[in-house]
Order: C-alpha cells, then structure tokens, then sequence
C-alpha cells in the first residue's frame, strides 16, 4: 500500500483556540485531534501544571499528532477512542473536571485525499469511508446491503439530496448485476441517476450522497448532541467549549444544543412561570464565527466552516 504523509489543515485554529481563553495552568480535551494541529497550539499556551488530552479514532491521526507534539511530553496525552466517549476517556485518567474542550468535526485533508480510505468521489477506491479502521462496518456494507427505503433515508437525510429516490433507485438496480465496490463506480451511477441539468454546475453530482454515506457509517451526527451535553457538564466554572462544524446538519444540532443549556428552563412557552427549575447552565460566547477571506484563499475547504463557543455559568 502507497503510504502517504498525514495532512490536516487546522480550520480557524487561531480563532478556536482563542475562544477557548487558555488557562495556563488548565486541563484541556482536543476531542478531534486529527493531526495535532489545534492540540499543539493549546499545548504552546499551557503552563507547567497544564495538560491537554487529545482524543481521536484514526490511528493515523494520532501518530501524526504525537509526532507534532514531541518536545511537550508531560503535558499531552493521546487516546485512541470515539469523542463520543470522552466522559469515560476522562474518568480512566482520573479527570473529573475540565477547563475547556474543543471539537473539529471536519473529515481531515489526509483521509479527504488518501484514496485508498475511500471517503472521495474523484479516486477510484475499495467503498471504504471508515474513520476507525477497525471498525467492521464499511461504506460497502451499507451501499450493498441497505435496502431501497434505508437508501432514500440515508441520502435524503445525511445529504440532504433532493434525488434521494432515483438514486436509491439505481443502486439498487446496480447491485442486483454485482456487488457496487468501487468509489469512481458508485460516484458514475450516482450522476447518472440524477437528471441531466443537476448535473451541470455546482457542486459534484455524488458530492451529497457521499456525504450522506460517510457520516451513516461512521454515525458522526447521532453523537453531537449527547458528547455536548457531556462535555458542557464536565466544565470548570469559566471553562470554555468550542466546536467547528462544516456543514449545516452539524451546526444545526450544535447551535440548538447550545442554546438549550443556555436557557435552562425547559417548560412550555405559555406557563406563566417556570416549574421545572432548570437554570442556565453555559452563556454563548460566539454564536458563529467563519474563516477570514486570508484563510479561504489558502484553504477553499474551509469556506463552509463555522466555529460556535460557550462558557460555563
């Protein structure tokens, strides 16, 4: 197998951390730490007794990011694991509390451009799309084995593509010829299932459904919600999270976390007062940042990233 040099651009880093408002002396989580990029400039801003914890699921990333933090021993730790799971990651390092937490939920440049990890419509490669490679479960599985109905939720859903059924449609069609294995494959039978002028212009025809697939196999959105919630009750009074989102499912969930614990009380509208006694857990810092025009010239990827933050009450 061609092996290739990790790569992750850091979308807004300065902006991300900064939102963080380091603590020198602080206990930070990197819950995405792809190849380190964030993790090392928290790490640059911590005092002797500060500590960053860097979580991801590639191990490729987490070699990277060990790589570009030599030189801070002591005050980095890598953990292979889901940042769905950070609360027990935590607890197994006898951490009960946190200063700030950062989440990046953008797929990294080295998996977006390494073919054989198949998450791209543009290189021809076994249907992959996995972020944890031992995992089981693949883009094959789902394209081979989902039946019509699953196909049109997936695509319709994760996608948001309006072409749902037709697509669904014809791989289903596909299929019963052969097994669908390839990228370039499924990315031909996808432009060809839509209509002659959504072809055209925009952006690529198998852009959506390839999202769709990727974040079905991974499970990326179920977990937002819940490690949010999670995190936002682990933090320091004062502490801060930050989250990046690229696209609007994502920031949809995370905006609306946000400012349910931001409100606190969860009665209905037209109680005359509130009986559920709820009060605000976090204030909303920023409620969506993008990248200056600077960063988009050097980094187009990143024209669809929004970086919202809060701190705890």
């Amino acid at each position: 197998m061609e092996e290739h040099t990790f790569s992750h651009y850091s979308v807004m880093k300065r902006e991300a951390v900064n939102a963080l408002n380091i603590r020198p002396e602080g206990i930070y989580v990197d819950c995405t730490a792809g190849g380190g990029g964030h993790s090392l400039e928290i790490v640059r801003r911590l005092g002797d007794g500060g500590r960053i914890v860097c979580i991801d699921r590639d191990d490729d990333a987490l070699v990277a990011c060990q790589k570009r933090l030599e030189g801070y021993e002591g005050k980095f730790k890598t953990v292979k694991s889901n940042f769905s799971d950070v609360g027990e990651v935590l607890k197994c390092l006898n951490i009960g509390s946190i200063d700030g937490a950062l989440l990046d939920l953008g797929v990294s440049s080295y998996q977006l451009d390494t073919p054989e990890r198949g998450f791209s419509y543009m290189s021809d490669a076994p249907l992959d799309m996995r972020m944890d490679r031992s995992q089981k479960f693949t883009a094959y599985d789902l394209v081979n084995r989902y039946d019509e109905n699953e196909l049109k939720r997936v695509l319709y859903c994760w996608g948001e593509e309006r072409f749902a059924p037709q697509i669904a449609r014809a791989i289903v069609k596909k299929r019963k010829e052969k097994p669908i294995d390839g990228t370039l494959e499924l990315s031909e039978l996808i432009k060809n299932a839509l209509p002659p002028k959504a072809r055209v212009g925009g952006h690529h025809p198998a852009k959506k459904s390839f999202q769709a697939i990727r974040i079905e196999v991974n499970r990326e959105l179920d977990v937002i919600e819940p490690t949010l919630r999670t995190l936002a009750g682990l933090l320091n009074r004062g502490g801060r999270l930050a989250v990046i989102t690229f696209h609007s499912l994502e920031d949809r969930i995370t905006k609306q976390t946000f400012m349910s614990l931001a409100s606190g009380c969860t009665c209905p509208p037209d109680f005359p007062v509130c009986v559920c006694g709820k009060k605000p857990l976090v204030r909303q810092i920023d409620k969506g940042t993008t990248p200056t025009p600077e960063e988009l010239e050097e980094n187009p990827r990143s024209r669809s990233a929004r970086l919202r933050s809060v701190e705890k009450i």
